[in-house]
């Protein structure tokens, strides 16, 4: 089933804020192999400039794809999560993510495209502090593959 076109442009609510925590990015630097002290060790985080330690680029994908999920779970889209794959991302930061930031995503449908048969969403989230500046822009493409024949 092809996807709502008229759903193109749609804003979804902002999301609660998410506490970005000193060892939440420890564990994701950890996990992604990153021995940037950057991320692990505030007193390298300040002699660089920055209160706090800092995130890797890609840490802010948990928090921007988890507010894409309240797109991919409106029932009036038509999007058949079962057949969904994650096909690309992309960050464009204002500002590193600090440890301490209260972090709020706002998600938008960009495009829907079809191909081959395929369904193809782009959902763009703008990630905004308490304060109201804009951290980083994220871009997610989903591929909802075509239905097998037969």
């Amino acid at each position: 089933m092809a996807l709502d076109q008229s759903f193109v442009g749609r804003t979804y609510p902002p999301t609660d804020p998410y506490e970005v925590g000193r060892e939440k990015i420890r564990e994701f630097a950890v996990a992604v192999g990153d021995t940037n002290p950057l991320y692990t060790d505030p007193e390298a985080a300040k002699a660089f400039g920055h209160a706090d330690v800092i995130a890797p680029p890609t840490f802010v994908f948990a928090i921007t794809f988890k507010a894409a999920g309240d797109v991919v779970a409106d029932p009036r889209l038509g999007l058949d999560y079962g057949r969904v794959v994650h096909g690309d991302q992309k960050f464009a930061y204002v500002r590193p993510v600090r440890a301490g930031d209260r972090l709020t995503v706002t998600s938008t449908i960009e495009t829907i495209k079809s191909m081959a048969g395929n369904e193809i969403i782009d959902i763009r989230g703008e990630v905004h502090d308490e304060a109201g500046e804009h951290v980083v822009t994220a871009w997610t493409k989903l591929v909802a593959r075509a239905a097998e024949e037969g």
